[in-house]
């Protein structure tokens, strides 16, 4: 395929205000200037499929990478079944590091859909925030039937929460844990007897018959391999959060960080990005009583990497890039509104050697706008996921 006569964000530093995106077997082959478009690209667009390339005359339209989803549980809390479709959280135990989003997303789900329709072509779903301890989560494809073939990278983070989610779903059953002491106090027991298992196994000290498939859950998180992925609303959970990642040598994304714009010099000095969100959600619990669109502006004037969630069906996937278009409104730069749905997303979500920007090499994966996506008139033309087009709004017209 060869999408030609766009305005190419690559959101890798590079905008053609004229220029072509060339496409085969799955990845981008070439990216440039329509003047730089010569008879040997075109050619490989096509190479090894026998025919010629497939041309997409976009006529001016916006061409960028699809946009990425930080943090939601599309296919795992499904928008249609109630309790049926559910499975995103295990309330019998509060620490299930063992649990894998992957043997829980439905692909069936039809919010998939409504995010290809979005422009969105990957996402990081996963465990909800009722336990200390979620499960681990994974990113993937937003297009296909079946999940081993979506996924793009699993596990990709280990879920965490901080705050009321675990202390009221514990509490009321008077379980632990019932007080944000017991929240951190389990997290750092879980974390040490990890540390204990895997220093035994690197020194030789485990029996064949000695390990343990819970611990060995968290073996990429203590090897900086993927990193802890912490609810946390409330400036004193993040500090907790902050405190307790420090403690253990581990890498972490900072999710929701609702009172981020309270406590951004402490956040920034942690070296921890965030994924703020979600803005399209009411004030429903005492720790989101300070929620604004403003924090991922006040977080990115301080220099910290950040992204953008719909924490799906908390706000609808559909609207990932409105609610970046919002931060916008609120102090977050255009430039940054882009790069938390693109690229940002992907290097925090451990992904930017495969999505994110159009890059030679990188996977085809682009959505195709008729202006900025931020902006709430603008349609959705293409959505292309490994090469293939997966919406073509003219089939609706």
């Amino acid at each position: 395929m060869l999408v030609k006569n766009g305005k190419i964000y690559t959101m890798a530093g590079f905008i053609f205000e004229n220029g072509f995106v060339a496409l085969n077997n799955g990845k981008i082959t070439a990216v440039g200037d329509m003047k730089e478009l010569s008879e040997e690209i075109e050619q490989s667009a096509s190479a090894g499929c026998g025919m010629a390339a497939e041309v997409l005359d976009v006529q001016g339209a916006w061409v960028m990478p699809g946009l990425i989803d930080a943090h939601c549980h599309v296919g795992i809390s499904e928008e249609k079944w109630g309790s049926t479709g559910d499975d995103c959280n295990e309330v019998t135990s509060p620490v299930t590091p063992h649990l894998r989003a992957l043997d829980a997303v439905n692909p069936m789900d039809p919010a998939f859909h409504d995010a290809i329709m979005a422009g969105i072509t990957s996402l990081m779903t996963g465990p909800g925030s009722s336990n200390i301890v979620g499960g681990q989560s994974l990113f993937m494809k937003v297009q296909g039937r079946c999940i081993d073939q979506m996924v793009v990278k699993a596990p990709a983070a280990m879920k965490v929460a901080f705050g009321e989610n675990p202390k009221m779903n514990y509490g009321e059953k008077d379980k632990m844990p019932c007080s944000r002491m017991a929240i951190g106090a389990m997290l750092r027991e879980e974390l040490y007897q990890a540390l204990q298992y895997k220093e035994k196994k690197e020194q030789g000290k485990l029996a064949p018959g000695d390990a343990e498939f819970r611990m060995e859950c968290w073996l990429p998180v203590l090897r900086h391999e993927i990193p802890l992925k912490a609810h946390a609303h409330r400036a004193d959970d993040i500090l907790t959060a902050i405190r307790i990642a420090k403690e253990f040598h581990i890498d972490m994304t900072l999710d929701h960080c609702t009172e981020g714009h309270l406590i951004v010099d402490e956040i920034a000095d942690s070296g921890f990005p965030v994924i703020v969100g979600p803005g399209f959600a009411s004030r429903s619990k005492i720790e989101v009583k300070n929620m604004s669109f403003k924090t991922a502006g006040v977080l990115e004037r301080a220099g910290i990497k950040l992204a953008i969630m719909t924490d799906h069906p908390v706000s609808l996937i559909r609207y990932l890039p409105l609610c970046a278009g919002l931060c916008v409104k609120q102090g977050l730069s255009m430039e940054s509104g882009l790069k938390a749905i693109t690229i940002n997303a992907a290097q925090i979500c451990g992904v930017s050697d495969r999505v994110g920007s159009l890059e030679t090499g990188k996977d085809a994966d682009i959505a195709i706008f008729s202006g900025n996506p931020m902006e709430v008139f603008t349609k959705t033309l293409f959505t292309i996921i490994d090469g293939k087009i997966v919406y073509d709004s003219r089939e609706e017209e």
